[in-house]
């Protein structure tokens, strides 16, 4: 199986995302492949945000070598699912997709908690490093909950 998670920047939520579930993987003996990106590219070839590779750390989580990239059109033909991180970012994707067949590949993440009630995993880069710790322990949670799951 091979998963891309999605948020704006691909600096925060999504590699949150990418990085825990490569571990909760390796903890499960999970052969998926796991990848982050943005819809923008204002910070492709950048790293994961400090304040959120701190957050990661005191959980376990090594996020140091993620350098951001941009989503693009051939990532719906190579992932088998796509998640976004937030409602907005969801629109971008499908700005990006150009079809609605590539949007059949598309979930919301806090699907996976909260089916359909179209809530966004809280973007933590406009606070401080407090307000990371509460983003990462609702994206482990519903990491949690995707690596239980045989099927989509």
């Amino acid at each position: 199986m091979k998963i891309l998670f999605v948020c704006l920047g691909n600096i925060c939520r999504s590699p949150m995302a990418e990085y825990i579930l490569k571990r909760k993987c390796k903890e499960k003996n999970l052969d998926w492949e796991i990848a982050s990106a943005g819809t923008e590219n204002y910070h492709v070839g950048k790293s994961a945000d400090e304040r959120g590779i701190r957050t990661a750390m005191k959980y376990g989580t090594d996020m140091k070598a993620h350098r951001a990239k941009q989503l693009t059109a051939k990532d719906f033909d190579y992932y088998d699912f796509i998640f976004s991180m937030a409602t907005d970012v969801t629109h971008e994707i499908a700005f990006i997709a150009h079809s609605e067949t590539r949007m059949k590949k598309v979930k919301l993440f806090m699907d996976e908690l909260f089916p359909g009630k179209l809530q966004s995993v809280p973007d933590p880069w406009y606070g401080d490093e407090k307000d990371f710790i509460p983003v990462y322990e609702l994206v482990n949670h519903v990491c949690e909950i995707i690596s239980e799951k045989k099927q989509f």
